[in-house]
């Protein structure tokens, strides 16, 4: 029988196992704690030696249905969980990085995980080199002066820059190093790193995967060697998915591919549409033409995503009386859900940091990133359009 496609794997996978009395659907376990009667077979599970569940800190039925269902759209061997996206990372590079060690990075990382490598890794006397993004070449260099961890995050949050992943893993992989990528932004339906040569994939399920803005956590899916390390890293420092989490990440992701087909497409019309008008300096998006990445997103990714940004002229003033004229967008510090969401960087992606920060990994404070959502592209299009009209009123802006 030939392996299903991904929109069957997204409804089907990793559920069966856990359905209990006839339930067509994964149930909500909420019980912290597993008995048995049996005291060996109680020893046998709880040293991993048998399957099922001890305390919930460790493993719950709900949340492993969560974890074989992105494990199979990301091609892993294996998969773990997490409380939220920034537990995935930082409980994974705790678990790879120890005093001593390098670590090769990006300067466009999400602001959390740019605080990881600015503020907490030096703190461990790890050696942390930050490079520019889709500069290939100076990363490489760096890489051959030793590399334990090359971390790497495309498209990146909020300038949807792009890395040549498979050129950086092979870069990585000579030295030996363990290669990482944040996968957040792409998705599994429009990117799977592990076929390009990285170790780990990395997702906050909170944004594209939940898809409904109402349930958070985070998954790191690899091989089965590194992902128990970082299993037992997580479960010693207690970062644990919650059950209810797990079955709202499930349910969204049934629709995962769905979703992103529409989003997909409604990014590419949006990020078409920002261009014609004179007060917005730039539009960031892989899937024009004319972006940096395009042709690298092309060969590496099979959709461009639902994320784009732009910049206005008139900085913060700007997007201040802007954002509240849309009718049809969230403001608010979150991404990847049905609906649109729109917030400068300033408040959402790098709020940990300072403005000369943000201006020195490219972040104008006129930046907005824009989630788009699944509504009527027509209907999006006309309230730009709208918000954008509407500002002559309020500003003195020459647009």
């Amino acid at each position: 029988m030939k392996e299903a496609k991904f929109a069957t794997k997204s409804i089907w996978a990793g559920e069966k196992d856990q359905l209990a009395f006839g339930a067509t659907q994964v149930p909500v376990v909420h019980s912290v704690s597993f008995g048995y009667d049996d005291m060996d077979e109680w020893y046998e599970v709880a040293i991993g030696n048998k399957k099922g569940h001890i305390y919930g800190r460790n493993t719950n039925p709900t949340v492993e249905a969560f974890e074989e269902k992105i494990r199979i759209l990301e091609g892993a061997e294996a998969a773990t969980s997490f409380s939220t996206g920034m537990a995935a990372i930082s409980n994974t590079l705790g678990t790879l990085l120890h005093p001593g060690d390098r670590i090769v990075s990006i300067k466009d990382t999400y602001g959390g995980t740019n605080k990881i490598f600015t503020e907490f890794l030096p703190q461990l006397n790890v050696d942390v080199m930050l490079c520019d993004t889709g500069d290939h070449d100076v990363i490489e260099q760096e890489i051959e002066k030793g590399c334990k961890v090359l971390y790497l995050e495309s498209p990146t949050n909020p300038t949807v820059k792009i890395t040549d992943i498979k050129r950086m893993a092979q870069a990585g992989k000579a030295v030996g190093a363990t290669v990482v990528v944040d996968n957040t932004f792409a998705t599994p339906v429009n990117q799977n790193p592990i076929e390009l040569g990285v170790d780990l994939v990395i997702h906050s399920a909170t944004k594209f995967l939940g898809g409904h803005a109402d349930a958070l956590g985070g998954a790191v899916c690899g091989s089965k060697e590194l992902v128990e390390k970082i299993y037992h890293y997580r479960e010693i420092n207690g970062a644990t998915l919650d059950p209810m989490a797990a079955y709202l990440l499930l349910r969204g992701m049934k629709t995962l591919h769905l979703r992103i087909e529409k989003q997909n497409q409604n990014a590419q019309e949006i990020a078409e549409f920002l261009k014609q008008f004179d007060i917005v300096e730039d539009v960031f998006y892989p899937g024009l033409t004319e972006h940096k990445g395009h042709e690298t997103a092309k060969q590496q990714m099979r959709g461009f995503g639902g994320m784009l940004s732009f910049a206005v002229k008139g900085g913060v003033d700007t997007v201040r009386h802007l954002l509240p004229k849309l009718r049809y967008a969230n403001r608010a510090a979150n991404l990847g859900s049905v609906e649109t969401v729109v917030g400068p960087a300033r408040t959402t992606s790098h709020v940990e940091c300072t403005p000369a920060e943000r201006a020195a990994m490219g972040i104008p404070e006129g930046l907005i990133r824009y989630s788009a959502g699944i509504e009527d592209i027509e209907d999006l299009k006309q309230d730009l359009e709208q918000a954008f009209q509407a500002l002559p009123q309020d500003l003195a802006v020459q647009s």
